[in-house]
């Protein structure tokens, strides 16, 4: 744990090791994503409809934002926020195995994107399973089985690493690093931290190594993803349920975190899922946003973030990028704190505020 950390430098020779490691992992998945677009060739067939009305990139601009993913996570180690994180498979014979399955998965999902066919899921979830909003019945970014089979849960972490060329674990630890802040000095026994749509573990596995004597919770609503996490994590304490319902009694918990979640939901679904955040939070507790950056955020990026739902299917994207999160948050009782991105993905620190706070606002 942060407030565990003493002495600096076995950090720096923790940093030197994430930064070899996540130099090795970036060449990887860089390489795998050039050959799934080698495969696919996705620019010959530009979406219907699609007019790009942002500027090409500046020079460099791309290359600087996402070293700066790696970067800050090195930092952040060295600092003793958090400790090195072993990401991806321990193993080539893992990784060749990961990518051969992802790159033969590559030519159904480029099908489906020309076929435009986003809510093929509808259909596949079991009529004994918990009741799935329609909104989430859908292949989400054209992924195979939606949300909703095994092979999905294990391929979905090579899906993003290679889609973002290795850094999609150092962009989620944004979050990580603004929580490690917020606690550092604090006593941390029995915690209790939520990670709201843990989706395959990865961020859980990274709280837990994080902050080892706090209780670290997952909830998601795919079953399989469930499974995915616990293996992944060795979390215990997982369980589905929907993020617009959630199951903890008011004030219950200490933070919550929240990683790719809401540019995925319908505009109307947002509000409702902020206000069960801000009710299951303590008053002083924290709630960890972890999500795309926005334009705003990024100007020059802009091009890369309208191209994103245009080319895989994300249907609430485009509210989304023009959302006021501010102010989202601040009507369900959450009160700004900090802030960090890195590359295409931003992270935001708010605290719940008194209810008496909210009634006088």
């Amino acid at each position: 744990m942060s407030e565990e950390r003493k002495s600096k430098g076995p950090f720096g020779r923790e940093a030197i090791g994430q930064s070899a490691r996540a130099a090795v992992k970036a060449a990887w998945w860089t390489g795998v994503g050039a050959a799934a677009r080698m495969l696919t060739q996705p620019t010959k067939s530009r979406p219907k409809g699609f007019q790009p009305s942002g500027p090409a990139p500046a020079g460099g601009a791309v290359m600087r934002a996402w070293l700066s993913a790696f970067q800050k996570d090195a930092a952040d180690v060295a600092a003793g926020l958090y400790p090195a994180m072993g990401d991806g498979p321990s193993d080539a014979g893992g990784a060749i195995r990961q990518a051969v399955d992802f790159l033969a998965d590559a030519r159904e999902v480029n099908a489906r994107r020309k076929r435009r066919g986003g809510v093929e899921a509808r259909d596949e979830p079991p009529a004994a399973s918990a009741a799935y909003p329609n909104y989430y019945r859908q292949n989400f970014h054209f992924q195979s089985g939606g949300w909703f089979t095994e092979e999905s849960a294990k391929r979905y972490d090579a899906q993003v690493e290679a889609l973002f060329s290795g850094t999609a674990a150092a962009m989620r630890r944004r979050g990580l690093s603004l929580l490690a802040k917020a606690w550092r000095g604090t006593d941390t026994r029995g915690a209790k931290v939520l990670d709201l749509a843990c989706g395959s573990g990865g961020f859980l596995a990274d709280l837990t190594a994080a902050f080892p004597r706090a209780q670290v919770m997952g909830i998601d609503l795919s079953a399989q993803y469930l499974a995915e996490a616990r293996r992944r994590s060795g979390v215990a304490r997982l369980a589905q349920a929907n993020a617009e319902k959630l199951p903890f009694a008011d004030g219950t918990l200490d933070a919550v975190t929240c990683v790719y979640l809401f540019h995925e939901l319908p505009p109307k679904v947002r509000p409702v899922v902020a206000k069960e955040i801000a009710r299951v939070l303590k008053p002083g507790g924290v709630f960890v946003f972890v999500d795309s950056v926005q334009p705003v955020d990024e100007p020059d990026l802009e091009r890369l973030l309208e191209a994103f739902p245009a080319y895989f299917h994300e249907p609430y994207y485009g509210t989304y990028s023009k959302l006021d999160l501010a102010g989202l948050f601040g009507k369900a009782g959450l009160q700004f704190a900090a802030g960090d991105k890195a590359f295409l993905t931003k992270a935001l620190l708010f605290e719940r505020v008194s209810t008496s706070s909210v009634e006088r606002s």
